[in-house]
């Protein structure tokens, strides 16, 4: 049998990220994927074009149905869209303690649209992200829940050292949304700084934040230590990303898994 994950995220209609993107990525690691979905998107490759959080009640049923089946190795948090949700997936977390906890501060979509509210942010800082086990924001959503601009390498040393001083075990701070020949993801943890540099594709992509955390959270059930989890999954990006597609008529490229 396979090892088990779970995301708990956003539907994206569009097949290119959200829960969509997860499960296809937990299948190419070679995990069994469960999700439980906190929000229906009406969107394609243009944008989002409606967003429709899920019943509180049912969120909880999809995630007490599946932790009382499956022995889930770990478990990736996506768009949640609500504090209401943020609170309640927050609450289940720290009832059933999942072996490993990935969390992506999903806040904004590629093409823009905000899929998380303004007051959410208050509820993921005080409430999700002192469970994780790896948060793994992108520099964008790294300034939002810290309030300045992250510009240079000192900014983002700075950065990640208090998105951990918030709670979390590690952060995974990517750097897609940089300047320079290179992208520059950096891993903190209590060992210090790992630097993951490779080189920057000339092209629009959707999807690669829910990829990654999900490759993360992958590796992690399958055993793998965070920081072996996280190069691993680094790499499988990078791959899945220069092997990627355009399947509608904007010039938005998806990974291939």
């Amino acid at each position: 049998m396979p090892p088990i994950a779970l995301t708990i995220a956003g539907s994206d209609s569009g097949g290119g990220a959200g829960i969509q993107a997860d499960l296809k990525t937990f299948h190419a690691r070679g995990v069994h994927g469960l999700s439980a979905i906190a929000a229906i998107t009406s969107q394609n490759t243009r944008g989002v074009a409606a967003v429709h959080p899920v019943p509180l009640a049912h969120i909880r049923s999809q995630i007490a149905a599946v932790f009382d089946d499956f022995p889930i190795g770990a478990v990736k948090t996506g768009m949640l869209g609500s504090a209401a949700i943020v609170r309640l997936v927050a609450r289940e977390m720290a009832l059933r303690k999942p072996a490993w906890l990935v969390v992506d501060p999903v806040m904004i979509a590629t093409s823009g649209a905000r899929l998380l509210d303004e007051g959410a942010i208050a509820v993921l800082v005080n409430k999700l992200i002192p469970l994780a086990d790896v948060l793994t924001p992108n520099l964008p959503e790294a300034e939002a829940l810290l309030g300045y601009p992250i510009r240079s390498a000192k900014d983002c040393t700075r950065a990640g050292n208090e998105l951990r001083e918030l709670g979390a075990k590690s952060v995974l701070l990517k750097g897609g949304h940089g300047s320079g020949r290179d992208v520059v993801d950096r891993y903190f943890d209590a060992r210090g700084v790992m630097e993951l540099r490779h080189l920057r594709l000339k092209l629009e992509a959707h999807g690669t934040g829910c990829t990654l955390a999900s490759a993360v959270a992958a590796e992690l059930a399958k055993g793998q230590s965070p920081r072996s989890a996280v190069r691993r999954a680094v790499a499988y990006v990078q791959r899945a990303l220069a092997q990627g597609y355009q399947p509608g008529s904007a010039p938005l490229r998806v990974l291939a898994h």
